[in-house]
């Protein structure tokens, strides 16, 4: 079976949400009816996100828009990182979906319940299309689609608090894709071309200086998308006003693909950069501030908010090291921290339900109430701490072994920061549930039965998904890493994988549609075999890939070899000998 046979799959997660969302506003107040088509849409995207999972074994897999090659026309691209990012993200928005089926009426009588379910459709459709897209002004339109949906969430209800901090979160928004927008100006005069396949062949050849304006303007409109220090101060006002629902989403979804963006154009276009000792030390600042902010916080909601600040760091500090190894653990530290963060926010809105409000000073005896809660709110507390043997754990593992391999000064720092950020962030987890289950509730709350918990099945349902997700991640660490590990070298590459599946032909730019026959220039399948690492102790497996180009029958439409995973003796840290 060829995987690029498959490659229609490649359009449903971006075209089956918009269609869902069209159809959901047409049933207008026939909620039943809306929910029925909501969880259908996603249904169908979680079944094409395993189908590509399991195509992208075999090596990156393509999409030509419209049938017009790149880099003419726009690419969806699936390889090991983007479909394991579309794996978690619909995994997790249908758990939030879920959820979101009775906290609406919880909420208030004039909440736009109607208007929820197609917002939240586009809001998916924009997530998608940002993870796959190969081309950097459609990630752009990516990150417009999120912003006009989660506009439309974060001020549902219309309350004044909900309108302040949607009013920041679109300035903030619109000021850095105003900065994203320019930076795409500026690689289009330098390189002629925005696909990020020709790009990688381009950049190298243009002034260093002009690269290095690109690559910082890059950082920086994703950074603001990440909420990476000193341009994450919107978070923390804009989040915690949006209902449960929202709050989780936003947490667990919009900041990491600003992370995945930066993952991208990282290891694609910049991957001999000079600024990884910088994009450490932002993790490292963004680490600190972001978890000396929780630890002030009497708000659980808000709280919850800086330490979500607090771990982009650790994935910057990943992505940062340069190496292979610091990758995989940046990409494995982000499936888990989407899942771990999104219930963690999906636990507060059971606290607000149960306790009537999220303060930590006015909630208390919740575990007296409903001891379930407790757990809820412990496994994922511990697992985001970093507690062994829970995945952030082994994440941080990942991260704290790439340093050491490293070596230097700056690393040993990152490494001290690590580490007492985690303890921080278990100070202010375990103080959070100590007051807010432990200590005597200093007032009966005005809503919610405290002692009777009335909890739908489908809220409590949903968290209980995502907290078994993030155990069957601790479970199956094994091959969760290994998964990881390949997809770091698949982007680090010195053959590119992803830039052969774009481009077979490696400059092709006719734009023409396929047309039936093999291309008679296609070069020659190289077989590139690096010596890469089983270092001592290392947690990730070794690898060889034999990554290719072959010639199809649509168009010399080329896909990159198989991948072979088999055990080597040794090797260098960072993968490439």
């Amino acid at each position: 079976m060829n995987p690029q046979d498959w490659s229609w799959l490649l359009g449903i997660p971006v075209l089956v949400p918009f269609a869902g969302a069209a159809l959901t506003l047409l049933l207008g107040r026939r909620h039943t009816a809306q929910r029925i088509v909501s969880l259908f849409a996603l249904g169908i995207v979680l079944v094409t996100a395993v189908l590509l999972i399991r195509l992208s074994l075999h090596g990156p897999i393509t999409l030509d828009v419209g049938e017009w090659s790149a880099p003419v026309g726009i690419t969806l691209v699936a390889d090991r990182l983007s479909a394991l990012m579309l794996l978690v993200s619909v995994f997790v928005t249908l758990c939030v979906l879920v959820y979101s089926f009775t906290q609406d009426l919880a909420e208030s009588q004039r909440l736009p319940v109607a208007v929820f379910q197609p917002t939240f459709l586009i809001l998916c459709a924009g997530v998608f299309n940002a993870f796959l897209t190969g081309d950097l002004f459609n990630l752009y339109v990516g990150f417009e689609i999120l912003l006009v949906a989660s506009f439309g969430l974060i001020t549902l209800g219309s309350t004044r608090d909900r309108i302040r901090s949607g009013i920041v979160y679109v300035v903030v928004s619109v000021v850095s894709s105003a900065v994203f927008l320019i930076a795409l100006a500026l690689v289009y005069a330098a390189t002629g071309t925005v696909n990020m396949a020709q790009l990688a062949l381009r950049l190298p050849e243009i002034d260093p200086g002009a690269a290095q304006l690109i690559q910082v303007m890059l950082l920086v409109a994703f950074g603001v998308k990440a909420a990476v220090f000193p341009l994450h101060a919107w978070l923390p006002d804009s989040y915690p006003t949006a209902p449960a629902p929202v709050t989780a989403v936003f947490a667990g979804l919009l900041t990491k693909v600003g992370v995945y963006a930066i993952i991208r154009t990282q290891t694609i276009l910049f991957s001999n950069t000079g600024l990884n000792p910088a994009l450490q030390a932002a993790g490292l600042v963004t680490m600190v501030v972001g978890i000396l902010g929780a630890v002030a916080q009497d708000d659980i909601k808000r709280l919850l908010s800086f330490t979500l600040i607090s771990h982009i760091g650790f994935m910057l500090w990943g992505v940062g090291t340069g190496t292979t190894d610091g990758l995989a653990a940046a990409i494995f530290y982000t499936v888990h921290h989407i899942i771990v963060q999104t219930a963690l926010f999906l636990v507060s809105g059971l606290m607000e339900r149960v306790g009537g409000t999220t303060s930590l000073v006015r909630l208390g005896s919740l575990f007296k109430a409903w001891p379930l809660l407790g757990a809820l709110f412990l496994v994922p507390a511990l697992n985001l701490a970093g507690v062994p043997p829970m995945s952030g754990f082994l994440g941080k593992t990942g991260l704290i072994r790439a340093s050491i391999a490293a070596g230097g000064p700056l690393a040993w720092t990152m490494i001290a920061g690590g580490l007492a950020t985690s303890l921080l962030t278990l100070y202010a987890l375990l103080r959070a549930f100590s007051m807010a289950f432990w200590q005597p509730a200093a007032e009966q709350p005005s809503s919610g039965q405290l002692g009777k918990p009335d909890v739908p099945l489908t809220m409590t349902g949903a968290t209980e998904a995502l907290i078994v997700a993030s155990l069957l991640i601790t479970f199956l660490a094994g091959p969760f890493y290994r998964y990881a590990w390949l997809a770091a070298i698949e982007l680090r590459s010195s053959t590119a994988p992803y830039v052969v599946a774009v481009l077979p032909d490696a400059e092709r730019g006719t734009g023409r549609s396929h047309t039936g026959e093999p291309e008679p220039s296609a070069s020659p399948t190289p077989t590139v075999q690096p010596p890469l690492p089983n270092p001592r102790g290392s947690i990730a497996p070794s690898a060889t890939i034999a990554s290719g180009t072959s010639p199809s029958p649509a168009g010399g439409r080329a896909t990159a070899g198989p991948v072979t995973v088999s055990p080597a003796a040794g090797g260098s840290e960072d993968g490439n000998g």
